[in-house]
């Protein structure tokens, strides 16, 4: 496993750390929350603070993820964002996290070159409301949704050590069909800035091996099975039906269907005009915990052919959560995040973009490789069991 950061990088995450009172022992439990305690455990510890959150950085960025899926670092960087005020090392820890996040997801490099900033910021004066059928339609989307864990696998055997599940979303697209990144099923975590790739073989045990679980809901401790399992309705794969690593998607074709209805499919690519406020939700499993939705309040920033760009929160495991309008029809497959720089949301900077790939680009290439398959979900969009209009 190559290290997420470079030594430079976390020589300067150590100084922001200490400049900005991080390093107190009484804020490590802080920093390490979260973090399983077994692991936890195994940190040697000094005396020095400065060499304490040195001696931490350093062994957590060797540890691709735990058993439990979750990369330390990845959850270190996230709580030392919440406890950092000051602007600069807030940016610092900002940036490192995102790139850990990136790279613990195997979110592959997308060469996406945005265009000149624009500022979609002032929306008052505009009736925000929504019928309460929205909320309805949400409810009965969600439930299309499901958490993925996938686990690693080399030469047709699942990899050690350190083979650990990647999380990552996915939701339903026709009763036994299953779509989501092509990287959450490859499950690879990005090294050097590179994202290797699992071979034709070991991708298909990956998808078959996959773990589904629908009705996720409840963090709550309580809502655990006696192995410390999540609770919600599981589903086993059979297939890996279809997959594209350049448009970032794959299809999964479920053992059995799960009686629920399936997502519907926005009909044309989503286009935003000059001005216009478009708003999406996102229905993911971040981090591969329980499910969470953001309603609304994430204006898509651009779109173009392809790809979708917009405003909103998610992180690891988010990876493969449909993007929907407020008629619940998807327009595009959410695949990950891209800083930029010299924009502006909500009257204020912002660091990142997210992007998702428009699910006519994804239905057009499935037409043309896989025409069964796009037939068979073309159908399903038109079935009963599909809510109408």
């Amino acid at each position: 496993m190559t290290a997420y950061l470079p030594p430079e990088d976390i020589l300067l995450i150590r100084d922001a750390a200490v400049e900005t009172g991080l390093a107190d022992p009484t804020v490590r439990p802080l920093l390490l929350d979260g973090i399983l305690p077994r692991y936890r455990g195994t940190l040697p510890m000094l005396p020095a603070p400065g060499r304490q959150v040195h001696s931490d950085l350093q062994e957590m960025n060797r540890v691709e993820r735990l058993v439990d899926g979750s990369v330390p670092l990845e959850t270190w960087l996230r709580n030392a964002v919440a406890q950092t005020t000051e602007a600069t090392a807030l940016a610092l820890f900002q940036r490192a996290l995102d790139e850990v996040a990136r790279s613990a997801g195997g979110e592959p490099d997308i060469a996406a070159r945005l265009p000149a900033a624009e500022t979609k910021e002032e929306i008052v004066h505009r009736d925000d409301t929504v019928p309460f059928g929205f909320l309805r339609g949400g409810d009965l989307a969600g439930a299309a949704v499901a958490r993925l864990k996938v686990p690693p696998y080399r030469d047709g055997a699942p990899l050690r050590p350190n083979g650990f599940p990647h999380a990552g979303t996915g939701w339903l697209v026709a009763p036994g069909l299953l779509v989501t990144n092509h990287h959450v099923v490859n499950a690879r975590s990005a090294t050097g800035g590179e994202r290797p790739h699992a071979d034709a073989a070991d991708l298909e045990l990956q998808a078959r091996h996959t773990r589904v679980l629908f009705d996720f809901e409840d963090d709550d401790p309580d809502t655990l099975d006696a192995l410390g399992e999540a609770a919600g309705t599981e589903g086993a794969v059979a297939a890996l039906a279809a997959a594209d690593a350049e448009l970032d998607y794959a299809v999964l074709r479920l053992a059995e269907a799960p009686g629920r209805s399936a997502l519907r499919l926005a009909a044309r690519p989503m286009t935003v005009a000059d001005g216009e406020i478009v708003a999406v939700n996102i229905i993911q499993h971040p981090g591969g915990r329980a499910k969470r939705v953001g309603l609304r309040n994430n204006l898509v920033y651009a779109a173009d052919e392809q790809d979708v760009r917009y405003f909103t929160d998610t992180r690891g495991g988010s990876s493969g959560s449909p993007v929907l309008t407020d008629d619940w029809k998807v327009v595009a497959l959410h695949r990950g995040t891209r800083r930029v720089e010299d924009v502006r949301f909500q009257g204020r900077s912002t660091a990142f973009v997210n992007v998702g790939t428009q699910i006519s680009r994804v239905m057009g290439h499935l037409a043309a490789t896989s025409p069964a398959l796009h037939e068979e979900i073309a159908a399903a969009q038109h079935d009963r069991t599909v809510p109408a209009d």
